[in-house]
């Protein structure tokens, strides 16, 4: 198609989409349709669905507001007879017979579907290569071997505009497996100007994003696609607040019923943790969708997280009846046999999953766990990286790569990949402690320090950070500060309601006993001293001190007062026939780094 052809075709994608405006629904549904529509008659199966799902959450149109089928040029009437026939044989994923067959048409679907049909033939080829001679797990070297020919003819195509939306999307996919990634990022921008309403180009665009920093350098439409672009985008990069706040808007501008915001929300939170509301929206989205099958891997995840065995085994044995083949449903079986301990089992449909698809992030990880289990390290490590070359941001594989390395006692290597973790979840309690044991390990104390009180501070999700604090206070002989965290360690135990069953809950308690018998603090030395007895490890210990107490004061020894008053330790914590004393705070202020 000539150049002023392009243009116009632009002009008319892009029309009614001046800016992020949700006030006629009707005309975006129209839209919807029409994008759906044209992205099947290319092949483009995944775009199709979105839009079509997105479309179906929207009030249906009378019939006389239905969009009418796409006008065929001439060009698309002389290769109508060969598309007809190519999309058959490609539709059958009979690649290179499609291709074959439209060889020199000229109009703009054929000629999409001709690039796109050798680009997905070479892309099977080296999938099946991979799986058959290298295995799963082995570096491969296997390269499509097409990709260098389509760019070389796409950008002959590009510098002289004969590129569509479509064809411009198939450019920059290119431009992306052969790693140039600037020109990638260049090239889909340039799409969603030219085809706004394709959502893989805009999804392509998601995957090369790395930062906030990079998105607000970008040229984006205003388009209320854009909505849909930011809000995936801020839940990639761990910036839920903001994705969750998009999700809202979209939900209140009229897409309440769209099964595809509900499944992004319940993965936001997912990605923090808030685990109660993420499975409760899961549940409501199991029954709006009851056949849905994509992002039921993670709602696997927070199944096993929890510790629950019967939902799980039902969603594994419902998805089996579903699609026994599909990538997400080997996931949730992997993780089912893992929360049964069956490790090898596990990694076995792990490894299924992978044969089906080589760049399924959330396989390579889970995979890499499993081989963590069964204590296979040079295997979690070869996992963890092939999950980081899919997605840079999968804070779970620089995560695990850093307990591998942990494990291997290479503090050095551990430390940068708890870093490059840090920096993708800096508030995740988790990254900030394996951080500060680093430090540790390195003897970089004040570092550790620094790590373990923000990990106390962000919200200290396995009540570790503050006990660490103490601990290396205690190494450093600065009582104070150690009896100071020691001392809110306890306090935030019992706020939280928990059962004190935590290993540390009695050393916290023997150190403090041990601190205020130092200070001459009879009474808050012997509440301390009784609590010890509760506990297995300590009760000798806090036998002894309540002797040595009571033999001090038989002596006549009276309490000191050297430190004055306001904290009490929780009534529930201090034995009953023991008033306990007030005792100062130590304040947490002088510590913080």
């Amino acid at each position: 198609m000539a150049a002023a052809s392009v243009a116009a075709v632009t002009v008319a994608a892009g029309a009614g989409l001046a800016s992020a405006d949700f006030s006629d629904l009707r005309t975006i549904k129209k839209q919807l349709l029409d994008v759906a529509e044209r992205s099947r008659e290319r092949g483009l199966q995944h775009s199709g669905k979105w839009a079509s799902e997105l479309a179906f959450a929207l009030d249906p149109l009378p019939l006389n507001e239905l969009p009418p089928a796409p006008a065929l040029t001439e060009e698309d009437a002389r290769d109508l007879d060969a598309y007809t026939l190519a999309k058959s044989y490609f539709d059958l994923k009979e690649y290179d017979r499609a291709a074959y067959f439209l060889r020199g048409c000229k109009s703009q679907k054929a000629y999409f579907l001709y690039m796109y049909s050798r680009y997905l033939s070479g892309e099977k080829k080296k999938d099946d290569e991979t799986v058959d001679s290298l295995g799963p797990l082995e570096k491969g070297q296997v390269k499509n071997e097409v990709l260098r020919e389509l760019r070389v003819e796409l950008s002959k195509k590009h510098k002289a505009r004969e590129l569509d939306g479509f064809g411009l999307y198939l450019y920059g996919v290119v431009l992306r497996k052969l790693d140039l990634v600037k020109e990638a990022i260049d090239v889909f921008v340039e799409a969603t100007h030219v085809l706004p309403l394709h959502w893989g180009a805009w999804l392509e665009l998601c995957n090369l994003i790395t930062d906030k920093e990079m998105l607000k350098f970008l040229s984006l439409p205003d388009t209320w696609m854009k909505e849909f672009f930011l809000a995936h985008i801020y839940t990639e990069l761990q910036l839920i607040e903001e994705a969750l706040q998009k999700y809202q808007s979209l939900i209140d501008a009229g897409f309440s019923k769209s099964t595809y915001i509900i499944s992004q929300i319940a993965v936001a939170y997912h990605n923090i943790r808030d685990i109660d509301k993420a499975l409760s929206i899961f549940n409501e989205l199991r029954k709006q969708d009851p056949y849905r099958i994509e992002n039921m891997d993670t709602f696997s995840n927070l199944l096993y997280v929890r510790g629950m065995k019967p939902e799980l085994s039902y969603l594994a044995h419902n998805l089996c009846e579903i699609d026994k083949y599909r990538v997400e449903t080997c996931c949730v079986i992997g993780n089912y046999y893992s929360l049964r301990s069956q490790h090898e089992k596990a990694a076995l449909y792990f490894q299924r999953a992978l044969k089906l698809n080589p760049r399924y992030l959330g396989a390579w990880t889970l995979m890499g766990h499993e081989y963590m289990e069964m204590k296979n390290t040079s295997a979690a490590i070869q996992a963890y990286r092939h999950a980081i070359e899919v997605n840079k941001r999968d804070y779970r594989a620089w995560y695990g790569l850093g307990q591998t390395y942990e494990i291997l006692k290479m503090p050095f290597y551990c430390l940068y990949y708890y870093r490059r973790a840090h920096q993708l979840r800096p508030n995740d309690s988790r990254m900030l402690v394996a951080l500060g044991e680093c430090y540790e390990k390195l003897n970089q104390l004040v570092e550790a320090k620094k790590c373990y009180w923000r990990a106390y501070a962000v919200g200290d999700v396995e009540k570790m950070a503050l006990v660490k604090l103490a601990k290396l206070h205690e190494q450093l002989n600065e009582s104070e500060q150690a009896a100071q965290c020691y001392i809110k360690y306890i306090q935030d135990i019992h706020s939280c309601g928990e059962i004190v069953e935590h290993l540390e809950v009695s050393t916290a308690f023997r150190y403090l006993a041990q601190y205020y018998f130092k200070c001459k603090l009879w009474d808050e030395a012997s509440a301390c001293a009784q609590k010890c007895c509760a506990f297995n490890d300590t009760r000798e210990e806090g036998k002894a001190l309540l002797r040595q107490i009571l033999q001090l004061r038989n002596q006549g020894e009276t309490s000191s007062t050297e430190i004055a008053t306001p904290f009490l330790l929780p009534s529930s914590l201090s034995a009953n026939n023991t008033p306990t004393r007030r005792v100062s705070p130590l304040n947490l202020s002088n510590i913080t780094p």
